[in-house]
């Protein structure tokens, strides 16, 4: 029986550390794509408009909803020690350091990370990525680089974007509900940020840009087993993605607290 049970995790662990090969070997010959001949200027653009403006309603919602949550909440609790007028001084530093990037690395998980790989792993299991490379052309240059430069590209204007949304979202409950003048928390929102939580804030969406296309790619091309099989993979690639991006955004975040404080 222990005997068994050992091989069964030797085995897993084999099938890991092959799962880490193939994507590290993923993201190095995407990464040489991106600055190296034929260029599919036609397909970045195709999956900027997809990844982002297709992503821009969910980013929105969720911003919006996440700054008036976080108004509503912190108010209650600032009320306490009779600091209400420094709602927005919370949500700000909370928005654009931490909950601005990471939801929106996540919502785009749940939408471009899934679409990704559903997308390729179809193209997997009907063989469309073999006639490519049949026709000579390279399906990671063809397919995988265009969506590396659009996830780069458009996560940092979307977090941007969900941390407007969201501080608009905490000013209309502080005012409606809080009873907070506009100008006291827009200038509550200015002195409780610093350039570097502006730096960190912006820094941090490109590493989780980059790892939720990345998985996403790397899934879809993994896919075997039919339509089931597509199905698993959307599955996957969205867990994967989502528990990287908190993963990620732990070690980026510790990295940019060493450089930058």
């Amino acid at each position: 029986m222990i005997g068994a049970r050992q091989a069964w995790v030797i085995e897993w662990l084999k099938k890991a550390l092959l799962e880490v090969q193939e994507y590290v070997k993923l993201c190095v010959t995407a990464a040489k794509g991106t600055v190296s001949r034929p260029f599919y200027a036609r397909d970045v653009m195709e999956q900027i408009d997809v990844i982002g403006l297709g992503s821009l309603t969910v980013v929105i919602l969720t911003g919006f909803f996440t700054g008036a949550v976080l108004a509503l909440q912190s108010g209650m609790t600032l009320d306490q020690f009779g600091a209400r007028p420094f709602v927005g001084r919370l949500i700000s530093a909370s928005m654009i350091k931490e909950l601005g990037p990471v939801l929106t690395a996540l919502m785009l998980a749940g939408r471009v990370g899934s679409g990704i790989a559903a997308e390729l792993g179809s193209m997997m299991v009907t063989e469309q990525i073999s006639a490519l490379r049949a026709l000579g052309t390279d399906p990671i240059r063809k397919l995988v680089v265009p969506r590396v430069l659009a996830g780069v590209i458009m996560c940092p204007i979307l977090t941007v974007i969900s941390n407007a949304v969201g501080l608009t979202g905490g000013w209309l409950i502080a005012l409606t509900q809080l009873r907070v003048p506009t100008g006291v928390y827009w200038s509550s929102v200015v002195e409780g940020l610093y350039i570097q939580d502006v730096w960190m804030g912006l820094i941090k969406p490109f590493f989780l840009g980059f790892v939720i296309v990345t998985i996403g790619c790397h899934v879809g091309l993994r896919t075997s087993g039919g339509t089931q099989g597509v199905g698993r993979a959307t599955t996957n690639a969205v867990v994967a993605a989502s528990v990287l991006v908190l993963i990620v955004d732990f070690f980026v975040t510790r990295l940019l607290i060493s450089i930058l404080f």
